[in-house]
């Protein structure tokens, strides 16, 4: 059986490719297969043919070493890099819950563990004008548990305490806390790391350093944090 979890973040620019890229490759290396998936992908550049190029997805494939296809790992590829719902109010091609949901189950025939990586934070608009999508219908949809990535720096205690509040209220299941952008010994980081813990109740699963090409985490307590696919 197919396992999954979800990865948002306190906001957008926090580093949730580069965390879910790690977090994959650490799956990868322990002999298990490992996928990657995003319902809508912002920002990406076009290849000459014009084609665009799933930049996230790109990104974790190469850090991870995988073989999945670019192609099944995200339904949903928009050029300019706005919330998906404006993305695609310009560019067209808005986002139909029911084809990133044929996506993920694809998926979840063929590999032991999957990644879904959102966009943007928890309260990031996927569809609005055709349709009301929000980013935690897409969780509520799958059925999936999520680990919040956050910065370590100043400021974080509010977007963490608000982004875990808001998920609770929202009946939106969370194992977890990852930090990055941490720098060892420093005094405010790891004040704010406890701080964080003690408002949330959450655990600090991992910090990440900038430059870490690993993710300093157990393996088997990552895949502990993984749910059976419903």
């Amino acid at each position: 059986m197919s396992k999954a979890i979800f990865i948002t973040g306190t906001g957008t620019d926090i580093g949730k490719t580069y965390i879910t890229g790690l977090i994959v490759k650490k799956l990868a290396e322990s002999g298990t297969s490992a996928a990657y998936y995003k319902a809508a992908m912002s920002g990406n550049d076009r290849r000459a043919d014009g084609s665009l190029i799933p930049g996230d997805a790109l990104f974790v494939k190469n850090t991870a070493g995988i073989s999945q296809s670019l192609e099944s790992m995200c339904p949903y590829i928009y050029e300019n890099a706005y919330s998906p719902h404006l993305a695609s109010r310009i560019e067209g091609n808005p986002v139909k819950l029911s084809v990133v949901k044929d996506g993920f189950k694809r998926l979840t025939s063929n590999y032991d563990f999957i990644t879904m990586e959102g966009s943007g934070g928890i309260l990031c608009p996927i569809c609005f004008d055709e349709a009301r999508i929000q980013l935690e219908d897409v969780i509520k949809e799958l059925s999936l548990a999520s680990l919040i990535i956050a910065d370590a720096g100043l400021g974080t205690i509010n977007s963490v305490v608000l982004t875990a509040e808001y998920m609770q209220a929202h009946h939106l299941p969370v194992k977890g806390v990852i930090f990055n952008n941490y720098h060892p010994g420093n005094i405010m980081e790891d004040d704010n790391i406890s701080m964080c813990q003690y408002m949330t109740g959450l655990p600090t699963l991992a910090k990440v350093s900038q430059g870490d090409t690993d993710l300093h985490i157990d393996v088997d307590v990552l895949k502990n944090l993984y749910d059976e696919v419903k």
